[in-house]
């Protein structure tokens, strides 16, 4: 049973923390909410799909297809994550006002509601479809073992869901003038994290090289199993003992997403009306 809720709560939680960051940043801003709620929904579908043609994932691409389907899926999530921030960015100030006016919205249209939808729909069909393919393989046992199992891992769904959400109003408590930026950062730390997964999976099948086996092993003191690991590896991709290949890549896309962001604040202070004294 606990193994259940352990391996139950890690997916949900990590699902429902890129949701709950997604809606913090975008909180506020017209139609967001409807483009996550949608990427979310139609994720669910496919995750209960995935759950339901899992072992015939496992076996394609001489046993290769869950990798190259993680890997998809990661690459997707980390660039539509990486545009809605720019878009952030870039309308953050409409963005504050709407969040302090509630009567107003966003006259910008450039709400990057496919990468929302995308974004969010890329995390609930990863995560869901291993936790609902465990649940489901469990329910269907039909021994008290099973009925254990499927009472555990309801168990963490909820607690994973539970902590999602408090999560999500913790960061809502934040004042409007820092919501954006923090946010923001974040996201920019989930994005890189999502790169360096699925370089992980790409390395592991031998798409790509490692470059160097293993920089660092901190697997006795900071497992990435373990809860404080679990938010690590959600929040910045962490691996307790990552290939050069997973460092390389996380590093090349911090900066590069850093750099856009900043060149898109750059640009959007040279285009600002300057007021003469």
């Amino acid at each position: 049973m606990l193994s259940a809720l352990v391996i139950v709560f890690r997916e949900v939680l990590e699902m429902s923390l890129v949701i709950g960051m997604l809606l913090a940043a975008t909180e506020g801003v017209v139609g967001a909410r409807r483009r996550i709620a949608l990427g979310a929904f139609v994720g669910l579908l496919g995750a209960m799909l995935v759950a339901w043609l899992m072992d015939v994932l496992e076996s394609s691409a001489n046993g290769n297809g869950e990798f190259i389907y993680n890997a998809v899926l990661l690459g997707m999530a980390s660039m539509m994550i990486a545009w809605t921030v720019i878009w952030m960015t870039r309308n953050g100030r409409e963005v504050a006002a709407r969040m302090r006016h509630v009567g107003k919205s966003v006259t910008d249209g450039s709400l990057p509601g496919t990468a929302l939808t995308v974004a969010t729909f890329a995390a609930v069909i990863r995560e869901g479809g291993e936790a609902v393919f465990f649940l489901a393989g469990a329910a269907t046992e039909g021994d008290s073992s099973a009925l254990s199992m499927t009472a555990g891992g309801t168990m963490g769904l909820a607690l994973g869901a539970l902590l999602g959400f408090v999560i999500y109003r913790g960061m809502l408590r934040i004042p409007t003038r820092h919501v954006l930026q923090v946010t923001g950062w974040l996201l920019i730390f989930v994005a890189a994290g999502m790169a360096s997964q699925a370089a992980w999976n790409l390395v592991i099948i031998d798409a790509i090289p490692p470059l160097v086996d293993t920089i660092w092993n901190t697997s006795t003191w900071l497992p990435q199993s373990g809860f404080v690991g679990t938010l690590l590896h959600v929040m910045i991709g962490y691996d307790d003992h990552p290939s050069g290949m997973q460092v390389l890549v996380f590093v090349v896309s911090l900066v590069t997403m850093i750099g856009l962001l900043k060149y898109s604040q750059r640009s959007m202070a040279s285009s600002a009306p300057h007021i003469s004294t």
